[in-house]
């Protein structure tokens, strides 16, 4: 019989489905004798979700709604606000994930999802009664780096696949042991973007209306688009640099109406949203855009340097991305979007582009085809019972387990 795993996204944002679906995709190529599911956590907890009964509105696309319309200052306070109202409906959570499991009972589950991890793990708990043990929870982060407390990674049995030394660092802080902590190289990306892309730059750039012999700047702001990517062309239009720019609008349909309206002295291609990142990043030479992890990670694999700004509108778990892309010293760090010319200048100058090119270039991720065999190790590891592995772990992480 094969051995089920069901993985867990959800739609706030577009990462989270997007990974969810590239792995699968990857172990399905790998042949791996599995029985896959795909869970969306607020389709399971639909019926318990309050603001949906009372607005119509998904507890999901709030987060939505604040990316498209750039309601992002103050997330710092905002997130515990959110974490206190999942706590609340935390018994009822675990209700219904037990229900569900109890009916289906997976042998493990993959969470792609941060906040809901300890209601997960709870549930898993209920239904090891007679069947020897509890199914495994691995919680892969699609984020470079945690944002505790009760984020991603919790004081509980919990496998936890960390893409960054950071991300590690914190699991190890927070009391799990070296057992639980897998360390892959990177974020999860498409494997699209691994394959090779025979694509005549000149050609194409043509087809869409740039010139085949201007730096090219790709502008994206996610699967929910941004109004700042009209602050940005605008800036780069009026300023005397050189360059062209490539805008991926995503589910901002606004957005794409505005770009397409403005009168522009450097040519300009716009695009709604669109599967064919790999495709539009090969044709760019540089990168603009908000410090997402999948965003940086698929333009860096594209050895295309970035642009980024942090500031109090950056997503609180996003800021320590910008960070990331300086360790790495594959782009740069600009405080306000107001400052976009500046900063395309300096990237482009012929003393410093080889140098960022070359740091984006030299960063490995193959997260994608690291986790199925990390998967399976655990698969093949023998059931354990709720007490014996809270007992596997640190006094004090027990503690939070009881």
């Amino acid at each position: 019989m094969k051995p089920i795993l069901d993985f867990i996204y959800i739609d706030s944002g577009g990462g989270h489905r997007a990974a969810a679906t590239a792995l699968m995709e990857v172990i399905r190529r790998q042949q791996r004798p599995w029985e896959l599911r795909m869970l969306s956590i607020q389709d399971l907890l639909n019926s318990i979700d309050v603001i949906r009964k009372s607005t119509g509105i998904q507890f999901q696309e709030i987060y939505n709604i604040m990316l498209r319309r750039g309601w992002t200052l103050g997330t710092e306070q905002i997130i515990p606000v959110m974490h206190a109202m999942i706590r609340l409906f935390h018994r009822d959570e675990v209700r219904v994930l037990t229900s569900h499991w109890s009916a289906s009972p997976p042998d493990m589950v993959v969470s792609l999802i941060p906040h809901y991890n300890r209601a997960i793990r709870q549930a898993l708990d209920r239904i090891a009664m007679g069947r020897g043990g509890a199914p495994p929870l691995v919680t892969i982060l699609t984020d470079i780096a945690d944002h505790p407390p009760h984020f991603w990674i919790e004081p509980q049995d919990q496998y936890v696949v960390c893409g960054s030394a950071r991300a590690a660092g914190q699991a190890r802080d927070i009391g799990l042991p070296p057992s639980r902590i897998l360390r892959v190289s990177g974020m999860i990306l498409n494997p699209r973007f691994y394959e090779p892309l025979p694509v005549d730059r000149a050609a194409e750039r043509i087809r869409l209306g740039l010139r085949p012999d201007l730096p090219t700047g790709l502008v994206l702001f996610g699967g929910q688009g941004s109004m700042e990517m009209v602050k940005i062309a605008r800036a780069i239009d009026r300023s005397p640099v050189e360059t062209q720019l490539i805008l991926l609008c995503g589910r901002h349909p606004e957005v794409a109406r505005e770009l397409r309206a403005m009168p522009h002295r450097i040519p300009l291609f716009v695009e709604g949203f669109t599967r064919e990142i790999p495709y539009y990043m090969s044709l760019a030479d540089y990168f603009i855009g908000k410090p997402g992890p999948g965003c940086l990670s698929e333009a860096l694999a594209m050895h295309l340097p970035a642009i980024v700004e942090r500031n109090a509108w950056t997503l609180a778990h996003e800021r320590y991305n910008a960070d990331w892309l300086l360790e790495q010293g594959a782009g740069l760090v600009i405080g306000s979007f107001s400052g976009i010319a500046g900063a395309v200048r300096q990237l482009l100058s012929p003393d410093e582009y080889p140098r960022y090119r070359q740091a984006a270039a030299a960063t490995r991720n193959d997260a994608v085809f690291e986790i199925p065999a990390l998967l399976d190790g655990i698969l093949r590891q023998p059931p354990v019972g709720v007490t014996a592995a809270q007992q596997n772990l640190p006094n004090r992480t027990r503690l939070h387990l009881q």
